[in-house]
């Protein structure tokens, strides 16, 4: 015989009751089948854990300290099964979110504010990540999600993506330059500006986003800086050290540091979304994603 819960259960419901006949009531069992389990308990253990009489039982020195732990164990077992039901049904736990705050500032905070009111249990781990990071960390599975702009087919092989936002280029400009007295400006007038960028190691897609635009009037970008991040581009354009192509959702970001200009034509927009390894994924996952959906337009 090993010991199980069930052991340790009865031999509760014996102490708390003092008397084997309420307990066996209690536990709806027999008392014959009761007397056996503590004494199987107490044999498997290897000492009395009651002193019994015609007329009592009573707790020995032992069976006080093992009662005691005992009740314990069977709490600690309680809260193990509430705190994995709650996992399952995905109102507790962890989840990890890769995002890049550039594109996910429209995105990332009323989808938290929504997500947390319904699942105030569950903890959102936020990882400031570059797409490719991103990728790779989700393939790796040590991203639930990654908020990330749209790549190529062959780049999300494996992964599921699901469009979020779209984002229309404008133009980032210091609040002194020229251009920010312009209501909207041609990507060919500002061809020869130099330009602030992103990192091309990390940033790729960017990059060729700006190729593709200046390719279309044959040119090339003149990118004159490339910033890890969003805070230190913001920093150089302000400086008056060079424009940036950024997307529009940037303007809650920049506040009046930065004027930021329309583009006429405005060309592709630039597609943010939630992307998820196609496997099954949890359905904390699934309601975090949901959380991220723009609202139904009304009619």
């Amino acid at each position: 015989m090993r010991m199980e819960l069930r052991h340790l259960r009865y031999f509760v419901a014996v102490a708390e009751q003092e008397n084997v006949t309420r307990a066996a009531t209690k536990l709806h069992i027999s008392q014959p089948a009761l007397s056996r389990q503590i004494h199987d308990l107490e044999d498997e253990i290897g000492f009395l854990l009651l002193e019994r009489s015609a007329k009592s039982i009573r707790l020995t020195a032992a069976g006080r300290v093992f009662l005691k732990e005992a009740r314990t164990v069977l709490q600690r077992a309680e809260d193990a099964v509430k705190a994995a039901r709650a996992v399952a049904g995905g109102t507790r736990g962890e989840i990890h979110v890769g995002y890049a705050p550039s594109i996910t500032v429209q995105i990332l905070p009323p989808t938290l504010r929504i997500f947390q009111a319904e699942f105030p249990g569950m903890k959102v781990s936020l990882h400031d990540l570059s797409t490719e990071e991103m990728l790779t960390q989700l393939r790796a599975g040590k991203l639930d999600v990654a908020l990330i702009v749209r790549r190529r087919e062959k780049e999300l092989r494996g992964l599921h993506f699901e469009e979020l936002a779209r984002y229309p280029m404008c133009v980032a400009a210091a609040p002194n330059h020229p251009l920010a007295r312009l209501r909207s400006v041609k990507l060919v007038a500002i061809a020869d500006e130099p330009l602030i960028g992103y990192d091309r190691g990390n940033y790729p897609e960017y990059h060729e986003r700006l190729e593709k635009l200046y390719g279309e009037f044959g040119r090339k970008p003149t990118i004159a800086e490339e910033h890890e991040g969003v805070a230190s581009l913001i920093a150089a354009v302000e400086a008056g050290r060079g424009i940036a192509l950024v997307p529009d959702c940037l303007a809650c970001m920049v506040g009046p540091r930065l004027k930021l200009i329309p583009l006429v034509p405005a060309g592709p927009p630039i597609i943010v979304g939630a992307a998820t390894c196609k496997r099954p994924v949890s359905a904390t996952v699934e309601k975090f994603i949901a959380a991220a959906r723009p609202e139904p337009r009304k009619p």
